[in-house]
């Protein structure tokens, strides 16, 4: 037998190989996903989807829990469950003949169809799974508000009225362009004519000018060829009387 104080050695390594294992080796945990918020109307379906991710591989004991908290209360009650490969549906309480089952825990889907909306149903939905030895992790909560017509959304009605607003300015722009388009033709069109009316005056004042501006021989030969013209008009008036006083 050994002594006391190699026993005691020997639960010393142990716990220290212990302590060091479970310090050293990751602890797996397992992440929930679900939509922040969803919508419905009375008498209509709602889909509630749950994904998950886990750093094993799909064990045959994955299950999936669905737990429901009414809006007006604090008490949360098991509505859905899924394990070895089996949905176990409420089939007692507010949901009952309600739920459908749409997952499928290979492709890392929880996710389930409540039917038949009520206003009881408006609450907070959990869903929680678990996929040992991947059993670590938070669940996801989606909280679903169900209406008698669903509303329009703050951000569709906010996009609707930036895009009417854009419309408008984009309208106003145009206008404003073809305006002034309109405006400098215009301007462009009546400065051509007035540019043409003051070349046509410059032709008219040196043609005039140039009139007034003829030498003092054209003159002078005109004159010449009027008493020229004139003499001779007398000289054969003069011809003609001699010759009618000679048949006399």
């Amino acid at each position: 037998m050994g002594s006391p104080g190699n026993v005691e050695g020997v639960k010393a390594l142990l716990l220290t190989v212990l302590v060091s294992i479970m310090v050293l080796t990751p602890t797996a945990a397992i992440h929930v996903y679900t939509d922040r918020e969803v919508h419905g109307t009375v008498g209509s379906k709602v889909t509630l989807s749950c994904s998950f991710w886990s750093n094993e591989w799909i064990s045959d004991d994955i299950s999936v829990t669905w737990v429901f908290q009414p809006e007006s209360s604090r008490d949360s009650v098991s509505i859905f469950h899924y394990a070895k490969g089996q949905a176990y549906i409420d089939n007692v309480g507010t949901f009952k003949e309600r739920i459908e089952w749409i997952g499928n825990p290979r492709w890392k889907d929880g996710s389930i169809v409540i039917h038949n909306l009520e206003y009881t149903d408006n609450g907070t939905f959990t869903c929680d799974v678990k996929n040992p030895p991947d059993i670590v992790g938070k669940t996801s909560q989606v909280t679903l508000y169900v209406f008698e017509n669903v509303p329009t959304r703050y951000g569709v009605v906010l996009g609707s009225i930036i895009g009417g607003v854009l419309a408008v300015v984009l309208v106003i722009l145009v206008l404003a362009y073809l305006i002034r388009y309109c405006w400098l033709r215009r301007q462009a069109t009546l400065q051509r004519r007035l540019s043409a009316m003051e070349k046509g005056k410059l032709r008219l004042g040196k043609d005039s000018s140039k009139r007034g501006r003829q030498p003092p021989v054209l003159y002078a030969m005109l004159d010449h060829s009027r008493l020229t013209k004139s003499a001779s008009e007398k000289k054969s008036k003069g011809v003609l009387g001699d010759s009618r006083k000679d048949k006399k």
